[in-house]
Formats: structure tokens, C-alpha cells, sequence
């Protein structure tokens, strides 16, 4: 890896700046998810207004995930070339206008084209977002940085459902995409002034920099890595088809309107804010007495997790022991995120901090989770489109849960010898 001696200052955010990374960071990736979760808000009354079917509905879910996963390796890749914080800003600021672009959708392609830019947009973010909280923070406090970090992901899924149900039942399907909009073009503005650390060239030998294809090539010399993709997009077969459809599901289920069926939604997503920074919070506990620890958390909780959502949407959710154990679902499935976020930047190199989280994306999405949305509706439309139907299909889902877990148990095996090949690289400040 060349170094440039011309800056020999380690990177140090301060703690003034570790808080403003880590706020901005965290308050983009809830709007983040608020953006993704709108269409799952506003299923049924876009459904009627455009005149699709859940099939036509999946397939707009699944063309979004896997834009973001087909853009997330090239996009990463410029990012660990170029700046973290540029990019985060200007990511921002694309998929907030393409969101807003939906609003005006009048049929299915008018909708899917702009939605597969909002993926665009949204492909750049994490993996800038969580290289610049990972450098900022240290190895044995980045389990819980990134535990806040995450906590985002259902936050911003709870404010979706719960505004845009609210503002669709008010306003129409397409206001929501209008006002969500507005804090993701304030926040991206905001990314601009984040500290980074200075981009470093990564060599294969003195003066010999290694491309784009062999940087993705380097990632699957990292056994832990390549376990933790594919358990990734196993597990996310599960969170993305839950995400997706529950509102539609809870909906049919309960026999409510969109504004009732997100509501429902609301606190069974915010019981799994408390999730990520424990999540994080246990890992970095058990990191100190045992490094693996760090993957065995994600292993246990995604497991567990499956068999709580199949057992609560047997019970399509309903009674007392229905919302305890899709809560237990919700807490469960959101702790592995701080840990698979911790652990790619423990083992990745400085040259590729950025681009290992867009490897995580594309492989989270290519490997199942991407594919999921259409795969439901689809195998919900063969049965017949009602609430059992939907319920079946999303039970069968959770077997990803279930195979993505075992994946993380492999992934924990090769980790502190994956560790301590990086453990002498160093982060630079940038000039």
C-alpha cells in the first residue's frame, strides 16, 4: 500500500467531529429506509390508482433492491478512490430528487424508471456512510457507533409507514414521495462539511495500483467475507420480503385501510430501534472476551428471528402473543446489522473500506433479498392474492433467516486470522 509520506498525520476525527459524522450519518439513513419504506406505505391505494396487480408490485421492489446492487460495487469503488463524504453528499441529493420524481408516476414505467434512480442514488451511501464511521471510531467502540448508526433502519422505517400512511390517506399515494424528499436534500447538504480520511492507492506492488476488478477480486481472499455475502443475502431474502409486504399483509389481515395498516406497523418497528445498539453493544462486550463473539451475535439472532416471524404471521399477527413475537422479530433481526458492518471493516484494507459494504449490498441483494419482493407477490398471486396467501409466501421466506445464520457461523472461523492481516494499516488525515 504506497503511503503518502507528505502527510504522515494519522486520521483523528475529534469528538467534535465523530459526533457530527455519526449524527449525520444516522439521521441520512433513516431517511434513507423512510424513502425506501413509502412504496411499501402506500401498496394498496398505488395498486388501485395505477392498476397493477402484487406481481407488478414485486417487481417494482425487486428492479429498486437490485439497482442499488448492480451500482453499489462501481459506485463503492469510486468512493474509496475519490472522497467519502463528497460522495454521501452528493448520493443524498440524487435519490432525494428521483424520489420526489415518483410522485408524478401516472402508470408502471413512469414509476419504475425514476424508482431504479432513487437505487442509483441510495448504492452510494452506506458503504460511504459506514467507512466514515468505522475510521472514525475505534475498533473496540465501533460496534456501538455502528449500533446507533443502525438503529436508522427502523426508525426510518417506522416514520415511513407511519407518515406516509398518514400523508397518503390525507393527501393521495403521491404526496408521500414529495415531502420525504425535502430532509434528504438538507442532510446531503450537511454530508459536505463530514471530516475525511485521505484516499490511499491500493498497490498489489510498488507502483503497481490494483483496479476495479482486482480490488473485488482481493474481497473474496478474505474468508470471512465471502461466508458473510452469502449469509447476507440469505438472511435480507427474509428482512426484505418482511419489509416490503407487511403493511399490504397487516392490511389484508386485519381488514384496515393504509393509514391503519402502517400505523399497526409503526410500533412493532420501533420496539427494533432498541435492537441495533444492542446488538452492537453485545458484540463489542463478547469481541473483548472472544474477537468471534462479534459474528456469533448475528449467527444466534438471525436464527432466532425467523422462527419468531413464522410463528407470529401464523398468527397473522394477531392477539398479544401475535405483537410479542413479531416484536421479538423486529429487536432480533435488527442486531446482526452493527455486527456485519463492524466486522467488514475490521477485516477490510484501508484501500477498501468502501468498497466491501458495496460488495455486502450487491451480494445482500443478488443473492436473495433482492429477488424477494417479486418472489412473494409472486407466489401470492398463485394463491390467490388474499391474507393467507400472502402469509404463506412470507413464511416461506423465512427459511433465508435460517441459512443466512448458519453462513455467519462459518464466517466467525477465519475472522481474527483475517483481522490481523490488516491490523498494521493505518489511517491517514487528509492534507
Amino acid at each position: 500500500m504506497s503511503i503518502d509520506t507528505g502527510a504522515p498525520k494519522e486520521y483523528k476525527a475529534g469528538a467534535g467531529g465523530k459526533l457530527y459524522i455519526l449524527i449525520t450519518c444516522t439521521l441520512l439513513l433513516m431517511v434513507n429506509f423512510m424513502d425506501r419504506q413509502v412504496v411499501a406505505a402506500v401498496v394498496e391505494p398505488m395498486k388501485a390508482a395505477l392498476g397493477l396487480n402484487d406481481g407488478d408490485m414485486g417487481i417494482l421492489g425487486t428492479v429498486f433492491l437490485l439497482s442499488i446492487a448492480v451500482f453499489s460495487f462501481p459506485i463503492s469503488y469510486l468512493i474509496d478512490r475519490w472522497s467519502r463524504r463528497k460522495a454521501v453528499g452528493i448520493m443524498a441529493l440524487l435519490w432525494s430528487m428521483f424520489t420526489a420524481a415518483n410522485g408524478f408516476a401516472w402508470n408502471f414505467w413512469s414509476f419504475l424508471i425514476p424508482r431504479s434512480l432513487v437505487g442509483v442514488g441510495e448504492a452510494g451511501f452506506v458503504p460511504g456512510g459506514s467507512a466514515m464511521i468505522g475510521a472514525a471510531y475505534s475498533k473496540k467502540a465501533r460496534g456501538i457507533a455502528m449500533g446507533v448508526f443502525g438503529a436508522a433502519v427502523p426508525l426510518g422505517i417506522a416514520l415511513g409507514s407511519l407518515a406516509g400512511g398518514i400523508i397518503a390517506k390525507q393527501y393521495g399515494w403521491q404526496a408521500p414521495f414529495f415531502i420525504f424528499a425535502i430532509p434528504g436534500i438538507a442532510l446531503g447538504l450537511m454530508a459536505f462539511f463530514m471530516k475525511d480520511y485521505k484516499t490511499v492507492d491500493a498497490d498489489q506492488a510498488p507502483g503497481v495500483k490494483v483496479d476495479f476488478v482486482h480490488s473485488i477480486a482481493g474481497l473474496f481472499k478474505i474468508p470471512t467475507l465471502v461466508w458473510t455475502f452469502v449469509g447476507y443475502g440469505l438472511a435480507n431474502v427474509m428482512s426484505m420480503s418482511f419489509l416490503f409486504w407487511s403493511p399490504a399483509f397487516i392490511g389484508r389481515a386485519w381488514g384496515v385501510d393504509v393509514q391503519a395498516a402502517n400505523s399497526i406497523l409503526v410500533p412493532i418497528v420501533l420496539a427494533a430501534i432498541i435492537g441495533s445498539p444492542l446488538g452492537g453493544f453485545l458484540a463489542d462486550l463478547w469481541f473483548r472476551k472472544n474477537p468471534r463473539g462479534r459474528l456469533y451475535v448475528p449467527a444466534i439472532t438471525i436464527i432466532l428471528s425467523a422462527f419468531f416471524l413464522a410463528a407470529a404471521l401464523f398468527l397473522q399477527l394477531k392477539g398479544p402473543l401475535g405483537m410479542v413475537l413479531i416484536i421479538t422479530y423486529g429487536i432480533l433481526n435488527v442486531m446482526a446489522i452493527p455486527c456485519i458492518m463492524a466486522m467488514a471493516q475490521d477485516v477490510a484494507p484501508v484501500a477498501q473500506k468502501g468498497l466491501v459494504w458495496g460488495a455486502m449490498i450487491f451480494f445482500m441483494y443478488v443473492f436473495g433479498g433482492g429477488w424477494s419482493p417479486y418472489l412473494v407477490g409472486a407466489i401470492s398471486n398463485a394463491l390467490g392474492q388474499d391474507a393467507q396467501a400472502l402469509g404463506t409466501a412470507l413464511i416461506i421466506a423465512t427459511l433465508g433467516g435460517v441459512l443466512g445464520g448458519l453462513c455467519y457461523f462459518m464466517a466467525s472461523r477465519p475472522y481474527i486470522a483475517d483481522m490481523d492481516r490488516v491490523k498494521h494499516e493505518q489511517l491517514l488525515a487528509e492534507k
